[in-house]
C-alpha cells in the first residue's frame, strides 16, 4: 500500500490559506487534513463550518475531516462530507460509538475511529468492521507543535499487528502529531501508511510549503 500524506489545513497560514491549498492541490496531496475541535473535548476552537464548505467547493482533494469535539453526532449535520472524503469520531466522545460509524457510512464517507495516546487499542476492536482507517493520535490531541509521545511507535506497531492479525490489513493505520521528517520514517517502519504533517513537515517556516512537502515526501519508503 503506497503510503499517503494528509495535510493539516490548520497550520496554514490563516492569511495566506488559500495560498497554501492551491499549492497542495497543485503538488497532489493525497488528503487535507480538517480539525474540528468544540473547546471541550479538546482546550482549542478550530476550524468553522464556513472555513469547510469553502474548502470542499473550491477543491477535488478529498477531506480528511478529525472531529474533536463531544458528541460529534451533534457535529456531523454541519459537515460537508461524501463519498472519498474521511470521518473520524473519537472512541472517548461518545457512547455511541457504533451508531455514528454508521451515520459517517451513511453519507458515502470512510468511517474512522481514533484513539487518544492513553486509549488502549482494545477500544477498536469490535469497530474493526465498521471502519476504514484507524487514526493513533501520537500527540495529545488540541494543539500543533507538540512533541511525540514516548509510547508511541510501540503504539503504530500494536495496532498494525492488531489489524493484520484480525484479518484488517485493508484499513489505513494513519498517525497524527510530530509527523516530522525524522519521526515519518519510524512511523512508517512500525506500520503507519497515512501521516498527517503540518509545521514539522510541510509547513515548516524553515524549508516552505513546497520544499518541505518534497523533503516530506523523500522520507516515505513506499
Amino acid at each position: 500500500m503506497k503510503s499517503k500524506l494528509s495535510a493539516s489545513i490548520m497550520c496554514a497560514d490563516p492569511l495566506y490559506m488559500k495560498k497554501d491549498l492551491d499549492a497542495l492541490a497543485q503538488k497532489g496531496i493525497d488528503f487535507f487534513h480538517c480539525d474540528v475541535m468544540d473547546g471541550q473535548f479538546v482546550p482549542n476552537l478550530m476550524l468553522s463550518t464556513e472555513t469547510l464548505k469553502a474548502v470542499k467547493q473550491q477543491y477535488q482533494v478529498p477531506l480528511d475531516i478529525h472531529i474533536m469535539a463531544e458528541k460529534p453526532e451533534h457535529v456531523l449535520p454541519w459537515l460537508p462530507f461524501g463519498k472519498g472524503d474521511i470521518v473520524s469520531i473519537h472512541y472517548e466522545s461518545t457512547p455511541h460509538v457504533d451508531r455514528v460509524l454508521q451515520q459517517i457510512a451513511e453519507k458515502e464517507a470512510m468511517p474512522a475511529l481514533a484513539l487518544n495516546p492513553a486509549t488502549p487499542l482494545a477500544c477498536a476492536a469490535h469497530v474493526l468492521d465498521r471502519i476504514g482507517m484507524l487514526l493513533i493520535m501520537t500527540v495529545n490531541p488540541g494543539f500543533a507543535g507538540q512533541k511525540m509521545v514516548p509510547c508511541a511507535l510501540e503504539k503504530i506497531r500494536m495496532a498494525r499487528k492488531l489489524l493484520d492479525e484480525a484479518g484488517y490489513s485493508h484499513i489505513l493505520l494513519e498517525v497524527d502529531g510530530n509527523c516530522s521528517l525524522e519521526n515519518i520514517p519510524l512511523m512508517e517502519e512500525a506500520g503507519a501508511d497515512t501521516f498527517v504533517v503540518g509545521t514539522s513537515s510541510v509547513f515548516s517556516k524553515v524549508h516552505g510549503l513546497e520544499k518541505g512537502l518534497a523533503m516530506t515526501r523523500a522520507c516515505l519508503k513506499k
